[in-house]
């Protein structure tokens, strides 16, 4: 299979609709915490956990070259960390990383699957093993799925510190003097409790609302598009997503703006279906109805082999879309 670039290979003009979409974000941050007293705890950490969802999927956006295709350029517009606990930098090699398509769902060569080894799954405590069949239903992706992820996350970066990754260790130092310019703001200006913030960053960036959309992005399958997903939800939820829900599309052309996904889908349905396999949901609240309360399938990778630790060979001839 090509392994395609994530980034453009040439810039190209900003991209208004992502540009005043940023411009909103930010004006609504700005707003939400310096008028935090007026609005009370309640609704002011659930506008701000939205809009730290919003910006987390704006980085997104801009790992894949969007606005301007100019990698510092686009990096500065996201490089505030308002949702104070991923690096940027660290989301974006990890990120990238994920896109290497033969590796998704690998319980080791994917930085973003939630599958284990069931070698590794067996000598856990039992009650770790059942946090993790937790942890695969929705509402335990989303109360606890945070904790887990940010804990293996920051587990496997102090390893990388420890034996002298020097670039770890530097998104690590640019994310603090990143979270010294959110402090000042936070202290100076702004009218919101460290603890509410807290609150609202953990619901909101990367964690609780954007868990909805990790959940079941990705699935075990021997056809390597087959493990991409369309959610092909138009609502709240995939605005506030930058219809990533639309994750096979992404996968296929992950230079595609956010804002043309949809149209893409729309254009392409049938050939896109037909390669991933019809790993389908018409919306989100099809994914409510079905996993809310019960596990989305086996914490375990049921292909992965841990005898030689590959997937399976994925023989499939991949029927590539060409982008418009």
């Amino acid at each position: 299979m090509t392994t395609r670039a994530c980034t453009p290979s040439k810039p190209h003009h900003g991209e208004w609709p992502t540009l005043a979409v940023l411009a909103g974000c930010y004006i609504a941050y700005l707003v939400v915490t310096w008028a935090a007293t007026d609005l009370g705890p309640v609704v002011s950490v659930a506008l701000l956990s939205v809009i730290l969802a919003l910006h987390s999927s704006l980085q997104h956006e801009v790992i894949h070259g969007h606005p301007f295709g100019r990698a510092t350029r686009d990096a500065l517009l996201v490089f505030p960390p308002i949702g104070l606990f991923v690096p940027y930098q660290r989301f974006r090699d990890t990120h990238l990383a994920h896109h290497q398509d033969a590796n998704l769902t690998d319980p080791y060569d994917d930085p973003e699957t939630a599958y284990m080894d069931l070698l590794v799954l067996r000598q856990m405590p039992l009650a770790l093993q059942y946090l993790f069949r937790l942890n695969n239903t929705l509402v335990g992706r989303m109360l606890v799925g945070p904790a887990i992820g940010l804990s293996h996350f920051y587990f496997t970066d102090g390893k990388r510190i420890a034996r002298g990754d020097k670039q770890v260790a530097r998104a690590y130092l640019s994310h603090l003097f990143g979270l010294t310019i959110v402090l000042v703001w936070l202290t100076s200006f702004a009218n919101m409790s460290a603890g509410m913030y807290i609150l609202a960053a953990y619901v909101g960036m990367s964690m609780s609302i954007l868990k909805i959309r990790t959940f079941l992005e990705h699935q075990a399958n021997e056809s390597t598009p087959g493990r991409t997903a369309v959610v092909a939800d138009r609502g709240p939820l995939a605005w506030l997503f930058l219809y990533n829900n639309f994750h096979s599309v992404h996968h296929l052309h992950p230079r595609l703006p956010w804002y043309r996904l949809p149209s893409f889908f729309d254009k392409h349905r049938a050939a896109l279906l037909t390669r991933n396999n019809h790993y389908y949901y018409a919306s989100y609240g099809e994914v409510f109805r079905r996993y809310l309360w019960c596990e989305k399938d086996s914490v375990a990778h049921p292909l992965w082999s841990a005898n030689n630790r590959t997937m399976p060979i994925d023989t499939t001839r991949d029927n590539v879309i060409a982008s418009d």
